[in-house]
């Protein structure tokens, strides 16, 4: 579809005709032209005549062209359904050291507990069209590891580079909760989630998990607390031999979190439960029906102006052959 922005500026095709209508009308009488030191050449007698108070077609033409790129004539293509604006959800991922324990079964055999977040997380990253998501990772401290974005490739590529003690060993769960809400302080009120994984107990960080969760709530932000661990204690772990399973969660606390934000706790104790939990965030948080559409657009002034210049240069042109032309 062809349309300009600025159609209303068409109403000043008439303003040449109007300047020469109103501009006073030149003598009729001729108007003698006498230059000293001439005269043996009969100069003194020539006379110029008014100029007829006419555009040319060509002088029509260039007008035209100049209004018509002003008004911006653009190129509108077929509506394009977007996605409708969807969740903000900060990912805030555990890299304490117990998160090596090998008490968790993946393909058949029993993988670290990164291992296995980050094999079902990386799913439920792909599945999120239409939602921006951010991660942070927390150890002894929480860092923001990707802003939130709609770019879910390389929200994903970054959990996949996440390593063990990155932000060493221990686990700081005030801090990751507070890092969320101040990512989300500039953000709408409205479909803000906060998921939170984690094996352990707040061990470490600068601000206590009760007064993060006061942040959270005072800004409206839910927070869903998932609990990652086996109860089997086969579990291996690299930074202490032997598992210890579950045992070093505190469930009250996540429980706590989730409870006061308006949010649920899980408990993922194998590949299977995790896998349950996200497809059952997808049921607490739905995304909007509403859908929104976009017309891409193309800017053509640029063709109108162009073909001004060109006849302009043109005419320059022509006009310099002929006077080249012309006898001295």
């Amino acid at each position: 579809m062809f349309e300009f922005n600025w159609p209303w500026l068409f109403l000043l095709l008439p303003l040449p005709l109007l300047l020469l209508l109103l501009k006073p009308a030149a003598s009729t009488n001729n108007t003698r032209l006498r230059i000293p030191g001439f005269a043996q050449h009969s100069l003194s007698n020539q006379s110029i005549e008014p100029r007829s108070r006419r555009l040319s077609l060509f002088e029509w033409l260039l007008w035209l062209l100049l209004v018509s790129a002003a008004a911006n004539p653009t190129w509108l293509d077929e509506p394009i359904l977007l996605p409708n604006e969807g969740r903000d959800i900060m990912l805030a991922v555990d890299l304490s050291g117990s998160m090596t324990e090998q008490d968790m079964a993946y393909n058949g055999q029993y993988v670290d507990r990164l291992t296995m977040v980050k094999a079902v997380l990386s799913d439920f990253i792909e599945q999120r069209t239409g939602d921006r998501l951010g991660l942070i990772l927390f150890g002894d401290t929480a860092f923001l590891q990707t802003p939130l974005t709609r770019d879910l490739k390389t929200v994903t590529k970054m959990l996949n580079e996440a390593q063990i003690g990155l932000v060493g060993r221990a686990t700081a769960i005030g801090d990751a909760l507070g890092l969320s809400v101040k990512r989300f302080a500039s953000k709408d009120d409205s479909n803000r989630i906060v998921v939170l994984l984690t094996d352990g107990q707040n061990t470490a960080g600068n601000l206590n998990p009760d007064d993060a969760l006061l942040l959270a709530r005072e800004e409206g932000i839910k927070v869903y607390t998932i609990g990652v661990g086996s109860d089997n204690p086969r579990g291996f772990s690299l930074f202490n031999m032997g598992g210890s399973g579950g045992s070093n969660l505190d469930e009250r606390l996540l429980k706590n979190i989730a409870d006061d934000t308006g949010g649920l706790y899980f408990r993922a104790k194998d590949v299977a439960g995790l896998k349950q939990i996200y497809a059952e965030l997808d049921k607490l948080e739905p995304i909007s029906a509403d859908e929104k559409t976009f017309r891409p657009q193309s800017s053509l002034f640029y063709y109108p102006l162009l073909i001004a210049i060109l006849l302009i240069s043109l005419n320059v042109m022509l006009s310099t052959l002929r006077a080249l032309k012309e006898p001295n």
